[in-house]
């Protein structure tokens, strides 16, 4: 689900996994630290939604198609 509906929460939409994604992305990150962290911070309940590397993927795809985030050496920063 890209966005959310009235029977599904934001943070379990794409949409709402790339706004978790846009904030982890302080400083370049590769996809594989992005998923050990957001493994972390489900386990820890920081984040409650529970989404597969699948749906982390696409929200990358989504992010770097509407120009949120750019990839680079399979380095992923967010655009200014």
């Amino acid at each position: 689900m890209v966005i959310p509906t009235k029977h599904t929460n934001f943070s379990e939409s794409l949409l709402g996994f790339g706004y978790y994604v846009l904030t982890q992305l302080q400083s370049p990150v590769s996809v594989d630290d992005l998923w050990k962290q957001y493994q972390i911070d489900y386990k820890s309940e920081k984040y409650f939604a529970r989404h597969s590397f699948d749906n982390l993927l696409l929200t990358i795809v989504f992010l770097y198609s509407i120009g949120a985030v750019n990839e680079q050496n399979g380095v992923i920063t967010k655009c200014s």
